[in-house]
């Protein structure tokens, strides 16, 4: 098979995806992935939406505080600008992203890069969140981590909004959201006309 200059084997190239709700370990997942490949020597780049200041304005934190060095970016398609001879692309809060953020990923995977990408699968109501169904769709390798709900015990799959905004993204923590189960997530909206 013929590649384009600068094009590596295909084969070494592949798209891995953190998915799951509020307070799962996405983010911590993702860091201890990074910082093994930086272990092995790679060459990493980290992204995150600029839009994303809750813990820092530049470095991706993880809710216990874990913290890695990244790049704040507004667009997917200026991931292109930072990665030259990078092996391992990780991006965080990909739901945040535009929907161009899939074909980017594609691309870079097609160049031979390890591209992680961590995010809410779902949004406060329950519904597939921006580019993240896409992303699940074209991974090599997906793996989908549960919080603990706090009303039951069983695990967490929804990310439960706990004040009245109404916009699909409100940047928040334990003060705006709380994993909850299925059956939690569902009685609680019973109870919470926004929803209706």
């Amino acid at each position: 098979m013929f590649l384009e200059p600068g094009f590596r084997s295909q084969r070494s190239g592949w798209i891995e995806v953190i998915c799951g709700s509020m307070f799962s370990g996405k983010t911590e997942e993702l860091i201890r992935r990074l910082k093994r490949a930086r272990i092995a020597n790679q060459r990493v780049q980290i992204f995150k939406p600029s839009k994303d200041t809750r813990y820092d304005k530049t470095n991706v934190v993880s809710h216990d505080e874990n913290v890695i060095d990244s790049l704040p970016i507004m667009h997917s398609i200026e991931i292109f600008d930072h990665v030259k001879d990078i092996n391992v692309i990780g991006i965080d809060e990909a739901q945040f992203f535009d929907e161009k953020l899939p074909d980017v990923c594609q691309k870079l995977a097609l160049k031979g890069a390890r591209v992680i990408v961590a995010g809410l699968d779902m949004d406060f109501k329950g519904r597939p969140f921006g580019p993240m169904p896409n992303l699940l769709a074209i991974s090599e390798y997906i793996t989908k981590v549960h919080a603990i709900c706090p009303h039951c015990g069983n695990l967490a799959t929804h990310s439960y909004r706990l004040s009245s905004e109404t916009d699909t993204v409100v940047l928040g923590e334990k003060d705006k959201y709380e994993p909850r189960c299925r059956v939690c997530y569902e009685m609680g909206n019973i109870l919470d006309l926004r929803l209706v």
